[in-house]
């Protein structure tokens, strides 16, 4: 099962009666799952199927869900608002009692606004719930397309993640090569030291301090092994269903914790490099992981 991305869109369109409606669904990377709704006014419901139908389907990210709707001019029955007009007539009659103005015509009366109505259909309430019901299952249609989009997104990252995961391993391992060095290097070191030493008054505790030091810096084993851990729980996590996206953040600070770790017991340089190479890739891994659901 691959796993999903956080970034994607989906669209749907539906129509019922004299409406019409447009969905957009749309996500990008977000440590937490957040809702964001717009819709038309009178249909507040919507934004509750909107929360519960993207709360059902994703783990993360920040969604933007919203949706136009527009209702055909020419449906309904129309009527005159009779006291409307009055208002019109009682405003306007001193005017045309002085002669200020002309008398109104009847067109010009019936484009004034609010004079003509139109019943709107949504105001049954059986209307309105069959309305609500076709525009709910169009977000739903668009949430559907959003996370096949994030699942797109998520197979392009398997396979990012994947490969900087196998060079994270190929490093440990070089690493691991070089490490067997490590104890002469260590030795010689301790040599060296010793015979700065030997001109001072050294206490043999002061020696055995040095020695001991010196030998838990030899030995990066536990870093390798932990490393190699690390590199399995990754693929484990790659290969695993649902939301792994905090789970790889927090193994990717285990992995940049033995690197540096590693970095500092380095007694060559080659370690070193392999060391600051390790921690590299674990920084691109680390960035492409902030995609991940």
């Amino acid at each position: 099962m691959s796993i999903s991305g956080m970034t994607g869109f989906g669209r749907a369109e539906g129509s019922l009666g004299a409406w019409s409606w447009a969905v957009e669904a749309r996500s990008v990377n977000g440590r937490n799952l957040e809702v964001r709704f717009r819709g038309p006014p009178g249909f507040e419901g919507l934004e509750r199927a909107a929360r519960e139908g993207a709360q059902s389907r994703f783990q993360r990210g920040q969604l933007t869900i919203g949706v136009q709707a527009k209702r055909a001019d020419t449906v309904g029955a129309v009527q005159v608002n009779i006291e409307q007009l009055e208002r019109y007539l009682k405003a306007g009659g001193p005017y045309v009692a002085t002669g200020m103005v002309a008398p109104p015509t009847l067109d010009g009366l019936l484009s004034l606004k609010g004079v003509i109505e139109t019943a709107d259909a949504a105001d049954d309430p059986d209307a309105q719930a069959a309305l609500e019901a076709a525009m709910a299952a169009s977000i739903g249609a668009a949430l559907d397309g959003l996370a096949a989009g994030r699942a797109e997104e998520g197979r392009a990252l398997d396979g990012v993640l994947g490969g900087l995961v196998a060079q994270i391993g190929a490093l440990t391992a070089k690493a691991a090569g070089l490490a067997g060095a490590q104890p002469a290097l260590i030795k010689a070191r301790f040599e060296k030291r010793l015979t700065e030493l030997a001109g001072e008054a050294v206490t043999e505790e002061r020696i055995l301090q040095e020695a001991a030091a010196m030998a838990v810096k030899a030995d990066v084993q536990e870093e390798l092994d932990r490393l190699r851990g690390h590199v399995d729980a990754a693929r484990a996590l790659l290969a695993s269903d649902g939301g792994v996206g905090r789970k790889l953040d927090f193994l990717t600070q285990e992995f940049m914790r033995e690197a540096n770790t590693l970095c500092s017991k380095a007694a060559s340089g080659a370690l070193t490099a392999v060391g600051l190479d390790l921690k590299a890739g674990i920084e691109q891994f680390r960035e492409q992981v902030q995609n991940v659901e």
